[in-house]
């Protein structure tokens, strides 16, 4: 299970998980009634440089916003979490974050970052390892989304779950339920969690982010199909298809879509896939919580909300948990 990294400073556990089948799953959703993608194939080698771009946008204020409030809030996130926690990260992300994080924490006994590419995971912590010797870096190559044990580490006073970047909004309620449950058992007794979740507001906010005037944002969808035609050999015509993000208030999120401009058919892995004029494809969601609606989805997976920190117009909120039997109501 274990092997050597590149780095010494860095222990590699490798779970390995079986990789996706992306031409079965993307078949599978092709031949629904209503046709969708999953939002984890936008992010090839151009849909991740896309994707980047996204971040910088004047309309995408997520990631800037969850900056700006973990730079400001820090020092009180480090006492709320409080001296020698070992730090779990889902997914491998920005290192910006990982390391204000770590940079505040008092005497953290470890940092486990979790992803399913393994190259991915071994380049975030050796990232890491040079400026934090002595912390104990032990990366897992897991899928995150299914429960899995932790190799041992350092002796740590509580085990802090970290999830940034708003990701929990792409999941279904259910889905976003199950990952709680993994994050709740992975942090154990007296575990906490540290999340990003972007929050309710008006309409024209929300959808200028997902449709930007630059027109990355609708280069990021499509490049989902261009995907699709080089690694499946489909024939996907691009310019058949538009991009289109609309925000369902109904359901409380952006849905993003590529719709087909006209009827047509496309050829993948031997079969036929047709589109009506204006048929669409599902490819993203991302949801936008009320704090009511999120504490309520944070009980279902076992936690409750100790702290939150949002930034001045309450459109991004970073959350601290924790496990609701480590949870002792002030009398």
């Amino acid at each position: 299970m274990s092997d050597p990294s590149p780095v010494a400073a860095v222990r590699l556990v490798d779970y390995h998980p079986p990789p996706a089948d992306m031409r079965a799953e993307v078949l599978q959703g092709l031949s629904r009634r209503r046709k969708a993608l999953s939002p984890k194939y936008f992010y090839d080698a151009r849909g991740s440089r896309l994707f980047e771009r996204i971040t910088r946008l004047p309309e995408y204020y997520l990631t800037r916003t969850e900056r700006s409030i973990m730079a400001a809030g820090m020092g009180q996130m480090a006492d709320a979490i409080g001296p020698g926690a070992a730090v779990i990260e889902f997914g491998s992300g920005s290192s910006t974050k990982i390391r204000y994080l770590l940079d505040h924490l008092r005497s953290p006994a470890a940092y486990v970052p979790v992803d399913i590419s393994r190259s991915h995971l071994l380049r975030a912590a050796e990232s890491l390892a040079a400026d934090h010797p002595g912390l104990d870096i032990v990366a897992v190559c897991a899928d995150f989304t299914r429960p899995f044990d932790l190799p041992p580490l350092a002796a740590a006073r509580r085990r802090l779950v970290f999830f940034p970047g708003s990701t929990i909004g792409n999941l279904t309620h259910d889905e976003s339920v199950q990952l709680l449950r993994v994050m709740n058992h992975v942090a154990g007794a007296n575990g906490a969690l540290l999340i990003g979740v972007d929050m309710v507001k008006d309409t024209a906010t929300l959808e200028a982010a997902y449709n930007d005037a630059a027109g990355v944002t609708a280069a990021f969808n499509l490049n989902l199909l261009e995907r699709i035609n080089h690694e499946l050999r489909a024939d996907f015509d691009t310019h058949a298809f538009r991009h289109r993000a609309v925000y369902n208030a109904a359901a409380g999120r952006i849905e993003m879509y590529l719709v087909s401009q006209s009827a047509q058919r496309v050829r993948l892995a031997g079969r036929e896939i047709r589109f009506a004029a204006g048929e669409s494809i599902l490819t993203e969601y991302s949801h936008k919580y009320t704090q009511a609606q999120f504490a309520e989805l944070a009980a279902r997976g076992g936690f409750v909300i100790r702290h939150q920190w949002t930034d001045a117009q309450g459109w991004f909120s970073v959350q601290f948990l924790e496990r609701a039997d480590a949870y002792c109501p002030e009398a």
